[in-house]
């Protein structure tokens, strides 16, 4: 049997159900563990309702639950203030990106910019030999290339490898994803075995500094000046009617366009700098090329311009992977040719390339 007892495995903790079982997974495998938990924003700064924000990431409740289970299982905890790295980073991306008319994915940022940047860079300093979080992803090196490879999380539901293209392989190399062979429900039966505090709660995939999941009022909030009226136009460059601010929109949204017409019409475009949405049919939705921008490799490494592959690409976090033909461009961005056009392709969110369930890199849409 293996003695992990020398391997100082720093994990994220947020106080939620999969961290936790995370955490107690290895401190029973015999690792020597230690548990982080990161104060990332604060209520008085993001707004929304206070009922909505207990038991939410960052919440004094979750912090109670996170050191309850280490006090359990007698793994030392730290919460650790990141609040500014947080708001400099993430929020202001987030803000900065609706205010361009794109549709941001902060979680991804927050991944690869605050847990495998900065936290890993605590975690070093700590002495630790990993960083180990709840994701539900795999990790496996190819002996054949050396590259660290991120596969998808056994579980269909709950896979989260479409978020995590952004790592690199200093990071991998040192990262553990202790859930990724499991289901969700397997990891809900664990927790109530090992007698967790949050074992039975239920969980939240809204944006987690966003109680409200209301994301425009803190875009005004950041920026009231956006909220002025703005023309509505068709897809022939038509007026037909008028909004109360761009940043309220996103690609293929069809609530809030205030039109009179019984035919149903959707956000095609996004004109930020004339305070301008273009709408159109479903149809006016459907596109097969795209160009993606901050290009991460993860499995694949490509030798140059001009080199094209076929592969998977997911372009959302619940999108079905499609067949499609990356081709490498002369500024580090990828042009894609999907074989079958997809609905409301969307600026700012991820695209991901896969090899069957491996993760070969993954990039912004631009």
């Amino acid at each position: 049997m293996t003695d992990n007892s020398n391997t100082l495995v720093a994990v994220a903790m947020s106080g939620g159900i999969d961290s936790s079982v995370a955490a107690v997974m290895l401190k029973l495998q015999g690792y020597n563990v230690i548990g982080l938990t990161m104060k990332l924003w604060d209520f008085a700064e993001v707004g929304g309702e206070d009922k909505q924000v207990s038991r939410r990431c960052c919440s004094l409740e979750m912090f109670d639950d996170a050191r309850s289970v280490c006090f359990k299982y007698g793994i030392p905890h730290y919460v650790l203030n990141m609040h500014k790295d947080f708001h400099d980073t993430v929020i202001n991306d987030f803000v900065s990106e609706y205010v361009q008319g794109r549709t941001p994915n902060p979680c991804v940022v927050c991944n690869y910019k605050i847990k495998w940047e900065l936290l890993e860079n605590k975690v070093k300093q700590l002495g630790c030999d990993y960083l180990a979080t709840g994701h539900y992803a795999r990790i496996q090196r190819d002996e054949s290339s050396g590259r660290y490879q991120i596969l998808k999380g056994i579980d269909p539901t709950r896979d989260q490898s479409y978020f995590l293209w952004g790592l690199k392989q200093e990071s991998l190399a040192r990262t553990m994803f202790p859930l990724g062979d499991l289901h969700k429900t397997q990891v809900r039966d664990l927790g109530r075995k090992y007698g967790l505090i949050n074992a039975e709660r239920e969980e939240s995939r809204e944006i987690c500094f966003v109680p409200d999941n209301n994301y425009s009022r803190l875009v005004e909030k950041k920026h009231p000046e956006l909220a002025k009226p703005g023309k509505i136009r068709d897809t022939q460059g038509k007026v037909v009617g008028t909004h109360e601010g761009y940043f309220h929109y996103t690609i293929g949204q069809r609530k809030r366009i205030q039109i009179n017409t019984t035919e149903k019409k959707f956000v095609t475009a996004i004109d930020a700098a004339n305070n301008e949405i273009v709408i159109g049919d479903e149809d006016d939705l459907l596109l097969e090329s795209l160009e993606v921008k901050e290009v991460n490799w993860v499995a694949k490494n490509p030798t140059g311009n001009g080199e094209s592959f076929e592969c998977l690409v997911r372009i959302r976090y619940l999108h079905k992977p499609v067949p499609g033909t990356v081709t490498l461009l002369t500024n580090g961005n990828v042009a894609i040719k999907l074989h079958d056009k997809q609905r409301a392709v969307t600026p700012g969110q991820s695209c991901v390339f896969y090899d069957d369930d491996i993760v070969l890199g993954g990039g912004k849409i631009a």
